[in-house]
């Protein structure tokens, strides 16, 4: 049997507005993650290795810094003449009123599904650009081909706390999805779904046709988000059904998922392998030297990056390239990206840390909160923590200065470069 056409579209357009002012001036699939990587790597390096070559990015918010890093889809073997990556921006001019901006994600579909229908795929794998997680997109492919579906959910399980962060579903001993939920106030459980969907292409235009047809009236389409309209639509027709995700997973979505997915990679044993031999997570690299330990720094239970320069204390952490931390300088269970700069006698605890920042020397940001308590059971048994404090990109935080735990300083529109201890400048 010939294996079916398909085409993957990765959704990459969103605000990010929960991460407040950590994605103001980029798209939140640019976001890094872990120090050398960015979010948009996780499903792009999991299309290569399910060996799924034809990926197009549908992008709508602040996509600069996101075409910088992708380069045609060369980190992922995408850059082809025929297939591999293709960018679809927003457009105007486009007759029927397909075109402008998308008001959720299955408008961004709507708008698109000309270009969709030229293609001519028998499957669309639909992925979100903003989660963590590896997976073998082929067994997921095969379970849809085998049922027969309309669509096929990648679900996961969640605490029933936060589950009305997503699409709540409950699903049949056959693995049909019975009921759907879009962020419920109360959800009736914590199986949700994980933004990785598979359609049948033929079912998924013509129900889109129809929710978004507009009878002539010429008025813009009426669709939004998958779980308003299209989802709810095909669990009614009784073709819709889960696909467990076995292993980890997690929307690092807002400013708390983001901290706790890089603590997650601090544990004894990391839930998430980013470079297992078989299933290496791809990314735009850029060379730079070894991270410089100095004499006087003392690093415990972190990750540090290349390029970084550590004199003071970092425990419980994750630098991204390019990071100082100067003598008597304290960094703890936080996440610092590239550039930023944590002067002598500085305190960051708690705290997001965005690129290019400046923290000043004797500034406090964040709070440390219980030393004693370990950070698995920070984790794992809900010892209360102080909330993230977040800085966001190229901010200076004065000499001296406070910022209190669960406070979000904004950016600076005017970045300036961030001297090193040795005169070097970090950009």
């Amino acid at each position: 049997m010939p294996r079916p056409k398909v085409l993957t579209l990765l959704l990459a357009g969103g605000e990010g507005s929960r991460l407040k002012v950590l994605t103001e001036t980029q798209a939140k699939p640019a976001l890094p993650f872990a120090g050398v990587y960015r979010l948009i790597d996780f499903p792009l390096s999991n299309c290569v290795h399910s060996g799924i070559g034809d990926v197009w990015v549908i992008e709508q918010f602040q996509p600069h810094a996101l075409n910088d890093h992708l380069l045609n889809g060369r980190p992922w073997d995408l850059d082809r003449n025929t297939g591999g990556l293709r960018i679809l921006p927003p457009y105007t001019g486009a007759p029927d009123h397909e075109d402008g901006w998308a008001e959720g994600n299955a408008d961004a579909l709507y708008r698109n599904r000309r270009f969709i229908r030229e293609f001519a795929p028998d499957v669309l794998l639909v992925l979100s650009a903003d989660h963590v997680y590896t997976l073998d997109y082929r067994d997921v492919l095969d379970a849809h081909l085998h049922r027969g579906a309309a669509v096929t959910m990648v679900t996961a399980q969640v605490s029933v706390e936060r589950a009305s962060r997503f699409g709540v579903v409950q699903v049949n001993g056959d693995g049909r999805v019975t009921a759907f939920d879009y962020k419920p106030e109360r959800p009736r459980g914590g199986t949700v779904t994980t933004e990785v969907f598979v359609y049948d292409a033929a079912t998924l235009l013509d129900t889109l046709d129809a929710l978004g047809g507009d009878g002539g009236s010429g008025d813009s389409t009426p669709l939004t988000d998958f779980g308003h309209e299209l989802l709810p639509t095909l669990v009614r027709e009784r073709r819709a059904y889960a696909f467990p995700l076995a292993g980890y997973w997690r929307d690092v979505g807002t400013v708390e998922s983001y901290w706790e997915g890089h603590m997650d990679l601090l544990r004894p044993e990391p839930p998430l392998v980013l470079d297992d031999p078989g299933w290496p997570v791809l990314s735009t690299a850029t060379a730079r030297l070894p991270a410089h330990v100095h004499g006087s720094a003392r690093i415990a239970n972190s990750l540090v990056s290349p390029g970084c320069a550590v004199h003071g204390t970092v425990v419980d952490s994750v630098l991204a390239p390019g990071v100082v931390v100067e003598e008597g300088a304290t960094v703890h269970r936080a996440v610092v990206l590239h550039g930023a700069a944590i002067r002598a006698g500085a305190e960051v605890a708690h705290a997001i840390v965005d690129r290019g920042v400046d923290v000043g020397r004797g500034a406090r940001v964040g709070d440390p909160g219980p030393a004693d308590a370990p950070l698995a059971a920070v984790l794992d048994e809900g010892i209360e923590h102080p909330e993230i404090a977040v800085v966001g990109c190229h901010a200076r935080i004065e000499p001296g200065a406070r910022v209190a735990a669960g406070e979000c300083v904004a950016g600076s529109a005017d970045p300036k470069p961030t001297p090193s201890p040795a005169g070097r400048v970090e950009r």
